[in-house]
C-alpha cells in the first residue's frame, strides 16, 4: 500500500504502518497533553499502541487461517481505522473464506477472555460505553476494545469480516460473483449509515464510511473482472503495440521514449526479444534525480516480471498482476519472445468495453448477456 513504511515482519509477513497512522498517534498524544498533561498523553498513547497490537493480532488470525488453505500473505498495513491484511488471492471456496473471515474476530475474543482470566479484566457491558474514559483501568478498557472489535467486524456488511461471512454463505447457493455483489451493496448501505451517524456523533465514522464504501466497490469490481477474464484468451486483452528498451541503453533513451509515447511501463528485452524486466515512468524520473543521466536501463529496471503463454486465459494473467502488486505481466510465445503486455490499465479498459456493450451484443470475446455467474 502506498504512503506506508515497513517496520518489521512476523512469520514472513511484512508489517507496514501508513503515514496517516503516525499522524493519528501524534494527534492522540497532543490532544491528551493539552487536556490532561504529560501523564495523560503518555497513558493514552500507550493504550492506542496496545489496541493496535490487538488489531495486528486480529489480522494475523486471518493470515494464519489463509496460510492453512495455501493462500500467501505478503503484508499487513496499519491504518487509523484498523488493519488490512493483503492476501495473494481471494479464496473462492465458501468454507475457506468463512473460516478465514471468522479467525480474526475469534482472536479478539480469545484476547478478551485471556485478559479476564490472567489480569482479572471486567468484561461487563458498561465498559463498552466507557472505552475512552481514563477512569476505567487499562486492562478493562483493552478487554472491552477486543469485544468491540469482534462485534463490529462481524457486522454483515462488506468489506468487514461479517460481510465476508455473508458472502461465503450466499456463495453456496448464488455463486461467488453474485454473492459479492449483494455483500458489497449491503456494505455501501452501511457506509451511508455510518457517514450519517458521523455527522451527529463522531467524525471518525465518516472516514470509516468512506473506507467501507470504496473497499466494497473495489472488491465487487475485482471479482467481476476475475469472472469476466475466466474464459477469455490473454491475447484478446493484451497490448501488442508498445515501445521496448534494451538493458544496455542509457536513461536518456528511456526519457526520449517516455516523451514520444503514451506508455507508462516499458518492457526491457534482450536481442532475441525475451523479457528481462520493466522500467516505469516513476522509475525513470526517480533514477534521473538520484543517479544522474549516466545510469543504464538495466541497472534501474524492475526484475522478475511474471510472464504467461499467449495460449493461456486472461484470468491467469490477472492473478499474476494482483500478486505482489506486479506492475505488468508479459505475454510470451512458444519461443519465449515477448508478444504482449497486460497492465492494470489494459484490464480496466477491458472492463469499460464490456460495460459499454448493449445487453445481448457480442464483440469479439466480450459480451454482455446479463449478470456474471460462475460454477459453485
Amino acid at each position: 500500500m502506498g504512503w506506508s513504511v515497513r517496520i518489521g515482519s512476523i512469520a514472513g509477513t511484512a508489517i507496514r504502518i501508513h503515514f496517516t497512522f503516525l499522524l493519528f498517534l501524534a494527534w492522540i498524544f497532543i490532544a491528551n497533553y493539552v487536556s490532561g498533561g504529560a501523564d495523560a498523553a503518555w497513558t493514552s498513547l500507550l493504550f492506542i499502541v496496545l489496541v493496535f497490537a490487538c488489531v495486528t493480532a486480529h489480522e494475523f488470525g486471518h493470515i494464519f487461517a489463509a496460510r492453512a488453505f495455501g493462500v500467501s500473505t505478503p503484508d499487513v498495513t496499519l491504518l487509523p481505522i484498523g488493519g488490512v491484511a493483503r492476501l495473494a488471492r481471494i479464496p473462492e471456496k465458501p468454507t475457506e473464506e468463512l473460516l478465514i473471515a471468522v479467525a480474526g474476530p475469534l482472536v479478539n475474543v480469545v484476547i478478551a477472555i485471556a485478559l479476564a482470566i490472567v489480569a482479572g479484566a471486567d468484561m461487563s457491558e458498561r465498559h463498552l460505553a466507557t472505552i475512552e474514559s481514563s477512569q476505567v483501568s487499562m486492562v478493562d478498557r483493552l478487554a472491552a476494545v477486543n469485544l468491540f472489535l469482534a462485534l463490529f467486524n462481524m457486522i454483515p456488511a462488506f468489506p468487514m469480516d461479517g460481510g465476508r461471512v455473508l458472502r461465503a454463505v450466499l456463495s453456496i447457493r448464488l455463486g461467488h460473483v453474485r454473492a459479492t455483489e449483494i455483500a458489497a451493496r449491503i456494505g455501501q448501505l452501511v457506509a451511508f449509515a455510518l457517514g450519517f451517524l458521523g455527522l451527529f456523533w463522531n467524525p471518525l465514522l465518516i472516514f470509516i464510511a468512506i473506507f467501507v464504501y470504496l473497499a466494497a466497490a473495489s472488491e465487487s469490481q475485482l471479482v467481476t473482472i476475475r469472472a469476466l477474464s475466466r474464459d477469455v484468451p490473454v491475447s484478446a486483452a493484451m497490448m501488442t503495440q508498445f515501445a521496448t528498451l534494451a538493458p544496455e541503453e542509457g536513461i536518456e533513451t528511456a526519457v526520449e521514449t517516455l516523451l514520444r509515447t503514451s506508455q507508462s511501463e516499458f518492457p526491457v528485452v534482450d536481442g532475441d526479444g525475451r523479457l528481462l524486466g520493466l522500467l516505469g515512468r516513476d522509475g525513470i524520473i526517480r533514477a534521473l534525480k538520484e543517479q544522474g543521466p549516466d545510469v543504464r536501463v538495466g541497472d534501474i529496471m524492475v526484475n522478475d516480471i511474471p510472464t504467461v503463454s499467449h495460449r493461456r486465459c486472461l484470468e491467469e494473467a490477472f492473478r499474476l498482476l494482483q500478486e505482489d502488486a506486479n506492475p505488468a505481466v508479459g505475454v510470451v510465445d512458444a519461443s519465449g519472445r515477448l508478444t504482449g503486455l497486460i497492465t492494470s490499465e489494459t484490464v480496466g479498459e477491458m472492463l469499460m468495453v464490456r460495460e459499454a456493450l448493449p445487453k445481448g451484443f457480442r464483440f469479439g470475446p466480450w459480451s454482455r448477456s446479463g449478470p456474471l455467474t460462475q460454477p459453485r
